[in-house]
């Protein structure tokens, strides 16, 4: 027999050698006990592959794990596939009509599941058992290429009509599918090597649903708490109704309407269902004699600025007379700015804003007096009194923005009357198909790459690196305080990543290849591949696109 080929391979700086074809996962197996969950998936040369992936050279492997981003989003598209397979198991296959990952909620997936069927306790119980018999199997998710016309056909014939339709659209030839125990499904990633590795999982019913609980990336092992915000519940799930109104409810929809010739009204109806959502706002508000500070808060790039101008529009058109507030301009000096662990200034937390100050300049204009208002000057790293005076009139509302502004702390002097809270946040709706979501902040980032490109020069690189760390300020200053909102705002436009997509494309492939980012361009340039492109011809200057992609009517 023929002696096979020894290739060096690199982990955590040391040299191995290894014979050629050998499974990634037996490599990985001869490194997991230095970690502390299972490892998924490695990074050979900053490109991921699963685990039955074979070694054909020589190469550095990192290890990855669900307390990595690319790993927990492989536990979770893993853990869909083992409750689909095992749905259908417990309700057979010919009663099941149509089962839809919607959107995460709070450590878990909300799903909505129809057919032949009542979706109750014991049902899930059964789901949830069946689960709990695939893990102890440990049946191996095999993957497989097949001809996109195939795919086409297999997927038509399983009824599952919107990953057929989304295939349609496929310019490669072949499309990689994955199959359980016999059962046959299409995921947008990679999954874990077979069920073994899907323990940590749990279903309830939740409002006409259920949710599939998930552990975090903090801690994989354990289930996350699930404490779900039922205001954005709702709002996710109105905006599910509007999409579907449109029959833009997943990107094959919204491919089929743009290649039919029919994005523009598209466009214009789902703008005007924001204008209008917009105007009821407003005129709740108007209706509301006591509030004198309308208060708005969200996370990075839900476009708070745009929608602040269109609802001061709005608020004139109700007989009121806005007035812009920024928060920024309340930041402490810069030698009084906290720090955080790591030593530098903590922009982000209440501790970096004169809250005594604020307080007292919106009493003494909620009093009627006149008070100079600040301008913080960002490159001196200090406040400055400029002669901008403001006095509170009998009609006059302050639209007051900023990232604390939901968090009665901030405001603490301020009578609750008197403050009309709204959290606004880009939760989109549009999935790819019924079993592959799209992550809500994925839109986000998106939108965030392009601006930070078009206003400040930043690279795609630059973006996504500092994005973990927005996320974090977003955890701890923003999402604790969404429920105590008045109104929830949804900013996500079902066309928005169709527009985007010429826009930020060429900036994901400026992304070094030995960079850490790349992984995470090269997962978005895949994701924007299921999207046919539209053009920004017909976008509303008022849209709060223009925001992200330029030539609005508003200075933002």
């Amino acid at each position: 027999m023929e002696e096979k080929r020894m290739i060096k391979v690199i982990v955590d700086g040391i040299e191995y050698t290894y014979a050629y074809g050998t499974p990634y996962r037996e490599i990985a197996a001869d490194f997991q006990d230095r970690y502390p969950c299972d490892i998924l998936l490695v990074n050979r040369d900053g490109k991921l592959c699963e685990l039955h992936k074979t070694l054909d050279r020589e190469c550095a492997l990192k290890m990855v794990t669900a307390q990595d981003k690319p790993g927990i989003q492989t536990y979770e598209r893993s853990a869909v596939f083992l409750m689909l397979k095992a749905f259908y198991d417990v309700a057979g296959r010919e009663n099941v009509e149509r089962i839809s990952v919607e959107y995460s909620l709070s450590s878990a997936l909300f799903i909505l599941a129809s057919g032949n069927f009542i979706l109750d306790k014991a049902l899930l119980e059964k789901v949830e058992a069946r689960m709990r018999e695939l893990t102890a199997q440990a049946l191996p998710i095999q993957k497989t290429t097949i001809n996109t016309d195939d795919a086409i056909d297999l997927f038509r014939n399983a009824r599952l009509v919107h990953k057929a339709q989304l295939f349609s659209f496929r310019i490669n030839s072949h499309v990689n599918i994955y199959s359980l125990d016999g059962f046959v499904d299409y995921f947008y990633g990679y999954m874990a090597p077979d069920t073994g590795y899907i323990r940590c999982y749990g279903l309830e019913l939740f409002e006409n649903g259920f949710v599939l609980r998930l552990p975090t990336q903090k801690n994989p092992d354990q289930l996350g708490a699930f404490k779900p915000s039922v205001k954005v519940f709702r709002e996710l799930y109105e905006s599910t109704l509007r999409s579907q109104a449109l029959n833009a409810s997943n990107v094959a929809e919204l491919n089929t309407t743009i290649s039919q010739g029919s994005a523009t009204p598209l466009i214009l109806a789902h703008e005007a269902m924001m204008e209008k959502k917009i105007g009821d706002i407003a005129a709740e508000i108007a209706s509301r004699k006591e509030v004198r500070f309308v208060m708005i808060a969200g996370p990075s790039s839900s476009g708070k600025t745009t929608f602040s101008h269109r609802l001061s529009t709005q608020l004139r058109a109700c007989g009121l007379r806005p007035h812009a507030i920024g928060t920024d301009n309340y930041f402490k000096n810069r030698e009084d700015t906290p720090r955080d662990e790591n030593g530098n200034y903590d922009f982000e937390g209440l501790g970096a804003m004169d809250v005594e100050q604020f307080n007292t300049d919106m009493v003494r204009l909620l009093n009627g007096e006149t008070v100079e208002m600040p301008t913080f000057n960002f490159k001196k790293g200090a406040r400055e009194y400029n002669g901008n005076f403001l006095t509170l009139r009998e009609d006059d509302v302050l639209v007051i923005e900023g990232i604390h502004c939901l968090n009665d702390q901030f405001t603490y002097s301020l009578p609750k009357e008197s403050k009309y809270k709204i959290y606004i946040s880009c939760l989109t709706t549009l999935n790819i198909d019924d079993h592959n979501r799209i992550p809500t902040t994925d839109a986000r980032l998106l939108r965030r790459i392009e601006r930070d490109a078009r206003t400040r020069g930043y690279s795609a690189q630059a973006t996504i690196k500092m994005w973990p760390s927005v996320r974090r300020g977003e955890e701890n200053n923003i999402f604790p305080f969404q429920d105590s909102a008045d109104v929830i705002f949804n900013s996500a436009l079902i066309y928005e990543t169709s527009l985007l997509k010429p826009y930020v494309q060429p900036l994901l492939f400026g992304v070094p290849r030995d960079s850490q980012e790349y992984i995470e361009a090269k997962r978005l340039l895949k994701f924007l591949n299921y999207f046919l492109p539209i053009p920004a011809d017909n976008v509303p200057k008022t849209s709060l696109m223009r925001e992200f992609i330029g030539g609005g009517c508003y200075h933002v």
